[in-house]
C-alpha cells in the first residue's frame, strides 16, 4: 500500500501537497513577497494559513527550497503564545504550512506591549484572534530573506512593501545588519496610531531611501492633540524609537516595560471631570434689520429712509375710500414679513398705533414665527408691547425655537415688559424647545428683579431643561449669589441633579463660585453629593487645585475616602494633577496616604510616575508607605527608576523603601536602572544595598542587563564599573 503523502515528514515537520488541502483555496492576503491563502485539509477538516512564495521562479535553486525548509524546521521549534505556529512545509505549491489565526490587527484594539521582534515586520503581520491574543506571522519568511548581501536584501524588502520600514543605516552601512535597536517598531507605532502607509502616496522606492537616509520620518501631522496623555507619551516613544543615530534609540526591552505601563494607565485613566461648559442661553434671532429677514425689502427698493412713504402707500389714509388696505397692499412677502412687523420693529408707536386702527392681524408672524409681540419684547419696547397687548395680542404665541415673549423680557431684565406680559395672560413657566424657563434665563443673566417679580407670580423654581438643570444650578454655576440666595429662600431644591447627576453644588465647584458654594452648604447642600463619574465636589476641587474651597467643604464634612469609578480618591486626584497645597491639607485632615486606587495604586505610586520630585517628598513626608506594591508589584521606586526622577529614586531610599523589591516578571529596581541605562541611578541603587546578580523571571541579572546594554551601544564594559561576575558581585561607586 503506498504511503500516505501527509506521513512524510521532514525531521519533525509533515510535509504536504494540495492535494492533501480541498480544492477551494481562498486568498486573505498578498504582498509583493508571499501570498496566503485559507485552506481546509481533507482529512482533519482544520483551517490553515499557507504561505506561497511566488517570488522564488519555477527553477528555483535546490538550496533555496532547503533553505525554506530547514528555516521552517527552525521556527517549528520556537513555542511562544505571540507567534503563530508553523505545521509544515508544501512542497507543491512551495510554501509553509501556518496556523490560521483571525485577522490584522485592528489599530484602536492593538496592545503594543505584546509585540516584539529584531526582524522587519509591518502591521499585516500582527494578527489579533477572537478572544484579542496577538501572534506575528512573518518570522520564518523574514529570516529567511534577510541572508543575502545589503543589496539583495533592500531589493527582496522593496519587492515584499516594507521598503518603508527600514532604517538609514541599512543603506549607508554595507555589512550593517539589524539588531535589537532596528527602528521598526516606531514605524509600526506610527502606523497604527495614524491609519496610514508610511511614506504613502506620491513617494517611489528611491525617494523613500532618499528620504529615510535623510533623517525624515513620517508626518505627525495627523497625530491628534485630543488624544489622552498616555497616547501622546506613545508618540514621544516612537521618536526615541525612530532617532536617527541608532546607539540613541531605545532596545526593545525597554520598550515592553515602557508599553507596558502606558496600557495599565490607559485601562484605568485618572480623568478629570470635563467642563460643565454651561453655554449661555441667548436668543439668536436676529432683528428685521439684518439681511436675512429683509432681503425682500431690499428686492423691492425699500429703505429705512423710505419708511415714511411706505407708512403712506400702505394706508392711503387721506385719499382712499376703503380704509382697510386689501391682502396685496399688506405685501405679505415669502417671509411673511408685513407691515406691522417692519413698523414695530422700527419702534414707530405712532405708525403702529394708526395701522392697528385697520383692524390688521396683531398676531401676524413671519416664516421664524415671530409675531409682532415677540420683536417688541426682544427689543425692549414696553410702549408698542402694552399697545400691542390692548389690541388683544396673544401674550403665549412663540417663535420656531419655543421662546415666549416673557422669555425675551427675562433675557434682558426687562420688568415692566414682564410685568405687562404677566398681567395679560402670559404662561409664567413657559418653556422654550430646550426646556429653559423664564426663570432660568432671570437666573443665568442675574435679573434679580425679574426673578423675584416671577416668584411672586408662583413660578416652578425647580422646572428642569433638557439637561436637567434647575434655575438654582444656572445662578450657582455663573456665581450669582443673590439668585442663589433668592432660589434657596424660595424652596429650590439644594440637590436636585441634571441628567449626568451634578447638583448645584458640582457647577459651583466647577466654577469656582465661593460665595455660591459658601451658601448652598450653609443652607444644608450634601458635600459628598456624587455624579455619574461618582466625582463629589471635593474631588473636583482636588483635581483643580482650589486651596479654599478644599478646605471649605472639608469644613462642612466632605469625605476624604469617597473613591470614583477608577477607586481614584481627592488624594490620588491632588497627588496626579500635582497639588502640594491640597496634598498638605488632605494629609491634615487624615486621608488615607495608602488609599488604593484602580491596579492597587496609591497617591505615592501617581506621583513616582506623573509627578514631581516636590510631590513624591511632600507625600512620603506626610507618611505614604514608600513600600506599597501595585497590582503588577510595581513599587514607587520601581516606577521613579523606570521614570529616571533621579531625586524622586533619593528621596525614596531616605525613607527606606526596599531596593530589593520584585515586580511580577521579577525586576527589581535595579533591572530597570541597568535596562534604562542609568548609570547615576544605579549607583545609587548599589550604594544603599541593591546586587547586581539578582535574576529576573528568564534568570538575567542586572549585571547581564548592563553587559548587553553597553555591548549594543559599542562599549566596553569595564569589570571596574560593572563589578566581577561573580555571585554578589557589586558596582564600584
Amino acid at each position: 500500500m503506498a504511503a500516505d503523502p501527509t506521513e512524510l515528514r521532514l525531521g519533525s515537520l509533515p510535509v504536504f501537497t494540495r492535494d492533501d488541502f480541498e480544492g477551494d483555496w481562498r486568498l486573505v492576503a498578498s504582498g509583493g513577497f508571499s501570498r496566503v491563502f485559507q485552506a481546509r485539509h481533507r482529512r482533519w477538516r482544520t483551517e490553515y494559513a499557507i504561505k506561497c512564495a511566488p517570488c522564488l521562479p519555477p527553477d528555483a535553486a535546490s538550496s533555496d527550497v532547503n533553505y525554506l525548509i530547514e528555516e521552517a524546521a527552525k521556527m517549528e521549534k520556537i513555542k511562544f503564545q505571540h507567534i503563530v505556529s508553523i505545521y509544515g512545509v508544501c512542497k507543491q505549491p512551495l510554501g509553509i504550512v501556518m496556523e490560521f489565526y483571525g485577522q490584522r490587527l485592528p489599530w484602536r484594539r492593538c496592545s503594543l506591549s505584546r509585540l516584539c521582534s529584531t526582524w522587519t515586520f509591518k502591521p499585516g503581520s500582527i494578527l489579533l484572534g477572537s478572544n484579542m491574543h496577538v501572534k506575528i506571522s512573518d518570522f520564518g519568511l523574514s529570516k529567511w530573506m534577510e541572508q543575502s548581501t545589503r543589496m539583495q536584501y533592500i531589493e527582496r524588502s522593496a519587492l515584499r512593501g516594507t521598503i518603508s520600514y527600514i532604517p538609514p543605516e541599512m543603506f549607508l552601512e554595507s555589512n550593517k545588519a539589524p539588531g535589537p535597536k532596528y527602528d521598526v517598531f516606531a514605524i509600526v507605532i506610527w502606523e497604527l496610531l495614524t491609519r496610514k502607509k508610511p511614506h504613502s502616496g506620491k513617494f517611489n522606492m528611491m525617494m523613500i531611501i532618499i528620504r529615510v537616509v535623510a533623517g525624515m520620518r513620517p508626518s505627525l501631522q495627523p497625530v491628534s492633540d485630543r488624544w489622552p496623555s498616555e497616547a501622546q507619551q506613545m508618540v514621544d516613544l516612537m521618536k526615541r524609537c525612530w532617532d536617527h543615530d541608532p546607539k540613541k534609540r531605545l532596545c526593545f526591552l525597554d520598550i515592553t516595560i515602557e508599553t507596558d505601563i502606558l496600557l495599565s494607565l490607559l485601562q484605568n485613566p485618572v480623568a478629570v471631570p470635563e467642563s460643565e461648559a454651561l453655554a449661555k442661553k441667548v436668543s439668536c434671532k436676529l432683528s428685521l434689520y439684518q439681511p436675512r429677514e429683509v432681503s425682500v425689502w431690499a428686492g423691492q427698493s425699500l429703505r429705512s429712509s423710505d419708511s415714511g412713504n411706505y407708512l403712506k402707500w400702505a394706508l392711503q389714509l387721506s385719499d382712499c375710500e376703503n380704509l382697510v388696505p386689501r391682502d396685496e397692499e399688506l405685501c405679505i412677502y415669502e417671509n411673511k414679513v408685513t407691515p406691522l412687523h417692519f413698523l414695530v420693529a422700527q419702534g414707530s408707536v405712532e405708525q403702529v398705533r394708526l395701522l392697528l386702527a385697520h383692524e390688521v392681524d396683531v398676531d401676524c408672524h413671519t416664516a421664524s414665527g415671530y409675531t409682532p409681540l415677540l420683536i417688541a419684547a426682544q427689543d425692549q419696547q414696553p410702549d408698542l408691547c402694552a399697545l400691542l397687548l390692548a389690541h388683544g395680542a396673544d401674550a403665549n404665541l412663540v417663535d420656531e425655537d419655543g421662546w415666549a415673549p416673557l422669555h425675551f423680557a427675562a433675557q434682558n431684565g426687562d420688568e415692566c415688559t414682564a410685568r405687562l406680559l404677566l398681567d395679560h395672560g402670559a404662561c409664567v413657566d413657559a418653556q422654550e424647545h430646550e426646556g429653559w424657563t423664564p426663570l432660568h434665563l432671570a437666573a443665568q443673566n442675574n435679573f434679580e428683579n425679574v426673578a423675584r417679580l416671577l416668584v411672586s407670580c408662583q413660578t416652578d423654581p425647580n422646572l428642569h431643561e433638557a439637561e436637567g438643570k434647575t434655575p438654582l444650578h444656572v445662578a450657582a454655576y455663573f456665581g450669582h449669589i443673590s439668585l442663589v440666595k433668592l432660589l434657596t429662600s424660595q424652596g429650590a431644591e439644594l440637590d436636585a441633579q441634571q441628567r449626568n447627576l451634578r447638583s448645584p453644588l458640582h457647577l459651583a465647584v466647577e466654577g469656582g463660585k465661593v460665595r455660591a458654594i459658601q451658601h448652598l452648604l450653609k443652607s444644608g447642600a450634601a458635600p459628598d453629593a456624587l455624579d455619574q463619574s461618582s466625582y463629589g465636589p471635593l474631588h473636583t476641587a482636588a483635581a483643580r487645585g482650589k486651596y479654599l474651597i478644599c478646605k471649605m467643604l472639608l469644613r462642612y464634612g466632605a469625605s476624604l475616602e469617597l473613591p470614583i469609578h477608577q477607586g481614584w480618591t481627592p488624594l490620588h486626584l491632588a497627588a496626579y494633577k500635582g497639588h502640594l497645597e491640597i496634598i498638605h491639607l488632605l494629609a491634615e485632615s487624615h486621608a488615607n496616604t495608602g488609599a488604593l486606587g484602580a491596579m492597587n495604586r496609591t497617591p505615592l505610586h501617581l506621583a513616582a510616575r506623573h509627578g514631581e520630585e516636590a510631590v513624591v517628598l511632600a507625600l512620603l513626608q506626610c507618611g505614604a508607605d514608600p513600600n506599597s506594591a501595585e497590582q503588577s508589584h510595581w513599587t514607587p521606586l520601581h516606577l521613579a527608576v523606570q521614570r529616571g526622577t533621579f531625586l524622586s529614586v533619593i528621596n525614596l531610599l531616605e525613607h527606606h523603601t526596599n531596593v530589593h523589591a520584585r515586580n511580577k516578571v521579577g525586576w527589581t529596581p535595579a533591572h530597570l536602572a541597568a535596562l534604562k541605562g542609568n548609570t547615576a541611578i544605579l549607583k545609587v541603587l548599589v550604594k544603599t544595598g541593591a546586587q547586581l546578580d539578582i535574576q529576573d523571571g528568564v534568570s538575567c541579572t542586572p549585571l547581564q542587563l548592563q553587559g548587553i546594554l553597553s555591548f549594543l551601544e559599542g562599549k566596553e564594559p569595564s569589570v571596574s564599573t560593572l563589578g566581577g561576575s561573580e555571585p554578589g558581585a557589586q558596582m564600584e561607586i
